[in-house]
């Protein structure tokens, strides 16, 4: 299980305590830690990138499809740099790559910048393309940014490039309290408490102010297989679907999942605070606005949202619609037919 050290920071007071010493206190809980890693919303963290001002912008004498610039970074002087991109113009606000900057492109091996010649030409840095510096694909010119970028901004500041401290924690079968950053934060709240004179509170998120709009979009549910002990759930309208808050995608990045739409991000982000398996279906999908928790015949095909199509065994317990139209592999997979989409509405 990965455990952000951003995302314990959300319930616990956690400035004073360094990674190893972290990592000592959950080993010592029984939640042993396997491995630490760095994880960086860009790979290496747009260390040595800067926000630069394009001031003159000339033809390389020696050279047709190279311009020779002069680039303010927020430095003494300004850099002369020599730029093959078509589309580099004096006043544009881009990206530079200073002298000892090391570049970790999308595709290829990082590589350092280095005060270089370029056809008899003095060149102190580089300005970048999107796909250079990790941020895209493409590789048509150089980025241009907002007019509004101030000078001498570091790039990752600009970017709103985040690090976080995971640790890979080997739960055993006995620690299911400890499958969630918020069991393991209560877990480690009292560890500090007891040994640390920790006098901070616990900040546990709770439900008081959930609260109930209207009860007009209601769904039945019917549990009709002893292997499910309780189905919750609740109706949302009005749902605009669109992207996530920059934090939600940096703390579900650090631990490996995937940003999709927010409605399908705060599931896992549930998923992953409270340790509660949670799935959104979209409401105007299901027929007879039932819900049927059972089992269905071996061999029943049902199309999951990656689009994969699975064959079921008798023991798979499945979310069905009034129909018996299977929605989802309780707990495992959702359906592509229920799926939420940027068209839904309701959930």
């Amino acid at each position: 299980m990965n455990v952000s050290k951003k995302w314990l920071g959300r319930y616990l007071d956690l400035q004073g305590f360094d990674d190893s010493k972290i990592e000592d206190m959950l080993t010592s809980l029984g939640l042993e830690v396997e491995g630490v890693d760095l994880h960086e919303s860009v790979k290496g963290g747009l260390q040595g990138l800067v926000i630069g001002e394009v001031l003159t912008c000339v033809k390389h004498e020696n050279a047709d499809k190279l311009s020779v610039t002069t680039v303010n970074v927020g430095g003494e002087m300004p850099l002369q740099i020599v730029c093959g991109a078509p589309n580099v113009a004096a006043g544009q606000k881009v990206v530079v790559a200073v002298e000892g900057a090391k570049l970790f492109p999308t595709t290829g091996d990082p590589f350092v910048i280095k005060r270089s010649k370029i056809r008899g030409v003095e060149s102190q840095g580089m300005i970048c393309a999107e796909d250079e510096i990790g941020l895209g694909a493409s590789h048509a010119g150089i980025m241009i940014l907002d007019e509004n970028a101030v000078v001498g901004t570091p790039a990752a500041q600009y970017f709103h490039v985040s690090n976080d401290t995971v640790f890979e924690v080997g739960l055993t079968p006995n620690r299911s309290d400890a499958t969630c950053h918020l069991g393991v934060a209560r877990d480690l709240h009292a560890y500090l408490t007891i040994n640390e004179t920790y006098d901070g509170a616990l900040n546990d998120p709770g439900t008081q102010t959930f609260h109930i709009d209207n009860t007009a979009h209601t769904f039945d549910v019917s549990i009709e297989h002893p292997d499910c002990k309780r189905y919750t759930g609740l109706t949302l309208t009005n749902v605009k679907i669109g992207p996530s808050p920059q934090w939600i995608k940096d703390l579900l990045g650090a631990i490996g999942v995937k940003s999709i739409n927010n409605v399908v991000d705060i599931t896992n982000f549930i998923l992953h605070e409270y340790g509660q398996p949670l799935h959104a279906f979209d409401a105007d999908k299901l027929d007879n606005k039932k819900i049927r928790v059972t089992k269905l015949p071996a061999g029943t095909e049902f199309q999951a949202l990656d689009n994969r199509t699975f064959k079921l065994s008798e023991n798979d317990l499945v979310i069905c619609d009034g129909n018996g139209n299977p929605l989802c592999i309780a707990g495992v997979y959702g359906g592509k037919d229920s799926g939420v989409t940027d068209s839904t509405v309701s959930i």
